[in-house]
C-alpha cells in the first residue's frame, strides 16, 4: 500500500473510538509493526481491562476526551470508528490537516487473502449476510462471517485462512471510510433515506453505498437489486460482471422468481431452487434477502439443493423478527434491529400477509425520518401502538393522524406492559421501533435484549 506510512520505519497511527472494532483494528495494527495511539471518549474506568492489555502490547491509550493536540503527533493515518461522526470537532481538525482517515474494514482488507463477499443496504444486511454464511458452511466452504453483524473484521484477520470466504455485512458508515477496499463479490440490497443525520443528504449516503463497487474489476460480481429503479441504472456504471436478482423474471443471468419459484439463471441455463411459500422467514423482504444469498451462494458452486436446506431451516438473526415467547395466547416478536421506517414497514407487511392483527411498540432516537412509508401497512394490521422515545410525540401525531389508536409513554418497560395489557389471543406485540436506540440504550441489541428480559417476566 501506498502511503505516508512507508517514509518510516515504524508508521504512526491514532485509533478513534474502542468499542469492539476500535480495540480489534489497534490490536490488528499492533501485530503489523505499528506505533498506535488509541482515543477513546469515555474514561478509563468504563472501558475496562482492555485499555490495560493494550498497554501491555505498547499501545498508547488516551482516555476521557478526544483532545485536538493528539494530531500534533504527526500521525500518518487515522482510523475513525464509524459511529463517530465527521463534523466532531478532531475528525473536522483531521479532515483539515489532510490526515487520511479510514475505519476498520478498510485497514483489516490490507492484511485479507481470502475472497470476500460485502453485503450493504438499507434493510436486511445482517440476515442475508447470516443467510449466505449458512450456505457457503453447509456446503463445506468454512467461511467466515464478520464485520457489521457484531464481529469486528480486525478480530478475524489473523485466523482466517486464503481460502474460506469471508462474508462481511458492511454499513455506509464503514464503506465512507474505503479507498482500497476490494470485495470479489459486492452484493447491494436495497436503498432507502436513512442515517441522513449522519450523511447530511441522501444524495451522500447513497454514493457512501456505492463505494462499495468502487475497486471492482471485470473479475468480479456485483449483485444487485434489479427491482430498485436507482440500483439497476446504477448497475450501467460498474466494472465488475452484473448478476441481478428480482421478484420478476429476468431475461439475463441472475436471480429472481417466476411463478411462485425461486430460479438461477446462470450462462443461459435455468435451475429451479426452491417454491417461496418454503422459505421459512416471514415477509416480502425477506424473500428479498433469499434472492439475494443464493445469487451470492451461487458464485461459489453452492448446489441448489443446500440453497433450499438453508432457506427452509433459517429462522432468523437474533433482534430481527425474532419470536420471542407466547404468553396467554399472545405472540411476542423482537424486531429491536427495525432502526428506521423502512425496516418496521419490512415487519408491518410481514404479518399483514399473514392475516395477524398488531399491537405495535416504536419510537426511539428522533432523526426526523419519513414516516409516511408506513402508511399503508397500518390500516387492518396495527389495531393499536404503544409509543416512547424522543420521536414518539411525532410518531404519535402521524398515527393519530391516520386514526391508529395510541399510547404514548415514557419508556420500554410502560409500553410493554401497556401492550401486554391490551392484547388478545392471536394478536402478535410487536417491538419494531422504527428508530434507532440511542436516546435511551447503548445499542438495538441492548434494546432487544431488554425487550425479550420483560417479555419473558410477564
Amino acid at each position: 500500500m501506498e502511503t505516508s506510512q512507508n517514509k518510516r520505519s515504524q508508521p504512526k497511527v491514532l485509533v478513534l473510538g474502542m468499542a469492539r472494532s476500535g480495540a480489534a483494528v489497534a490490536g490488528l495494527l499492533l501485530n503489523n509493526g505499528y506505533d498506535v495511539t488509541l482515543n477513546e471518549k469515555k474514561s478509563r474506568e468504563e472501558c475496562g481491562s482492555i485499555v490495560q492489555e493494550l498497554e501491555d502490547r505498547g499501545c498508547r491509550v488516551v482516555c476521557g476526551d478526544h483532545p485536538l493536540s493528539l494530531l500534533d503527533n504527526d500521525y500518518d493515518f487515522i482510523v475513525k470508528n464509524p459511529g463517530i461522526p465527521y463534523h466532531v470537532p478532531i475528525v473536522a481538525e483531521a479532515e483539515q490537516r489532510s490526515i487520511p482517515i479510514y475505519t476498520d474494514i478498510e485497514v483489516a482488507s490490507w492484511y485479507i487473502q481470502s475472497p470476500i463477499v460485502a453485503v450493504t443496504g438499507s434493510n436486511g444486511k445482517t440476515t442475508t449476510t447470516s443467510l449466505i454464511g449458512e450456505m457457503l458452511s453447509q456446503a463445506g466452504l468454512q467461511p467466515v462471517v464478520a464485520g457489521n453483524i457484531g464481529i469486528p473484521v480486525a478480530s478475524v484477520v489473523d485466523t482466517v485462512c486464503p481460502q474460506q470466504p469471508l462474508v462481511l455485512e458492511v454499513s455506509s458508515f464503514q464503506l465512507l471510510g474505503t479507498e482500497r477496499f476490494h470485495p470479489h463479490v459486492a452484493v447491494f440490497l436495497n436503498l432507502y433515506s436513512a442515517h441522513l443525520d449522519y450523511h447530511g443528504t441522501r444524495e451522500a449516503y447513497a454514493a457512501a453505498k456505492w463505494k462499495l463497487f468502487s475497486n471492482l474489476d471485470a473479475n468480479d460480481v456485483a449483485i444487485l437489486n434489479f427491482d430498485q429503479p436507482e440500483l439497476r441504472a446504477g448497475a450501467v456504471r460498474l466494472a465488475a460482471k452484473i448478476f441481478p436478482f428480482s421478484r420478476l423474471p429476468l431475461a439475463q443471468d441472475g436471480v429472481y422468481l417466476d411463478h411462485g419459484v425461486i430460479c438461477i439463471r446462470k450462462e443461459g441455463q435455468v435451475t429451479q431452487v426452491i417454491p417461496e411459500d418454503d422459505i421459512l422467514l416471514p415477509g416480502l423482504h425477506n424473500r428479498e434477502n433469499a434472492l439475494a444469498a443464493i445469487a451470492a451462494a451461487a458464485q461459489f458452486g453452492v448446489t441448489p439443493t443446500v440453497m433450499a436446506s438453508v432457506l427452509r431451516s433459517f429462522r432468523g438473526v437474533e433482534h430481527r423478527l425474532e419470536w420471542v415467547r407466547d404468553v396467554s395466547g399472545v405472540h411476542y416478536y423482537n424486531d429491536s434491529k427495525s432502526t428506521n421506517p423502512q425496516a418496521a414497514k419490512a415487519s408491518l407487511m410481514a404479518f399483514q400477509s399473514m392475516g395477524k392483527s398488531v399491537v405495535w411498540i416504536a419510537g426511539g432516537l428522533e432523526r426526523m425520518d419519513d414516516f409516511s412509508p408506513l402508511q399503508p401497512f397500518l390500516q387492518g394490521t396495527v389495531r393499536m401502538a404503544v409509543i416512547y422515545g424522543e420521536c414518539g410525540q411525532r410518531l404519535y401525531d402521524f398515527l393519530h393522524e391516520h386514526q391508529i389508536v395510541c399510547n404514548l409513554v415514557e419508556n420500554l418497560e410502560q409500553a410493554l406492559e401497556t401492550a401486554a395489557t391490551h392484547a388478545k389471543p392471536g394478536e402478535v406485540v410487536l417491538l419494531s421501533p422504527a428508530a434507532a436506540s440511542w436516546d435511551m440504550f447503548s445499542s438495538f441489541e441492548e434494546r432487544g435484549s431488554m425487550f425479550k428480559e420483560l417479555v419473558h417476566k410477564l
